[in-house]
């Protein structure tokens, strides 16, 4: 009987070392497998600050600001390379920080705006409160683009597009030079 016991220990650790390795294993495959999500998010996320660098290169506004302040307005997906605090191709130093969609300071304390995800509201709230401001908008979210934003961003595995809404850019009283507008798929407003 005693012989037996042990063999049934031998054949616990047995199992237990099969189910340790069988651990590893899984959790190795589950790094592996998130390992590329991880890499294009992050390969994402700099096609877009490369993208709104750019945009902001080929903007002017009617005082050019010493320090161009960009607040982040909203859960964003691709804005982690952007807090970062890049200086622009032109060489202008870049300011970034984090607002909620209704705090009242936004007018005069931005001059570009990136929107992450905000409900209707929040979104028409935020357009009205900078609608008499020369505050330059970007949407990532928005893919009808007819909402506002000026630049709305497509966000893909492969590259970043974007779309211009004509309308937005006329009113916003931020010059944006013709090439800029050319790049783009152009959308007047359909409001």
């Amino acid at each position: 009987m005693h012989r037996v016991f042990l063999l049934h220990r031998n054949a616990a650790r047995s199992i237990l070392a099969y189910l340790a390795a069988l651990a590893v294993l899984l959790s190795f495959c589950a790094y592996a497998d998130e390992t590329p999500t991880v890499a294009s998010s992050l390969q994402r996320s700099k096609a877009v600050t490369q993208v709104v660098l750019g945009i902001f290169g080929y903007a002017r506004w009617p005082q050019q600001p010493a320090t161009l302040r960009l607040c982040l307005i909203g859960p964003t997906e691709y804005a982690d390379d952007l807090i970062r605090g890049n200086v622009q191709n032109s060489a202008q130093p870049l300011q970034t920080r984090r607002l909620l969609a209704g705090d009242p300071s936004i007018p005069e304390s931005c001059d570009a705006v990136y929107i992450g995800r905000l409900n209707t509201l929040q979104r028409q709230q935020l357009f009205r409160d900078i609608s008499a401001h020369p505050i330059l908008s970007i949407s990532e979210s928005d893919d009808s683009c007819t909402v506002g934003s000026m630049f709305c961003l497509n966000v893909t595995d492969g590259q970043v597009t974007f779309e211009v809404n004509l309308d937005s850019v006329a009113r916003s009283g931020v010059r944006i030079h013709p090439s800029v507008l050319q790049l783009s798929k152009r959308r007047g407003s359909r409001s």
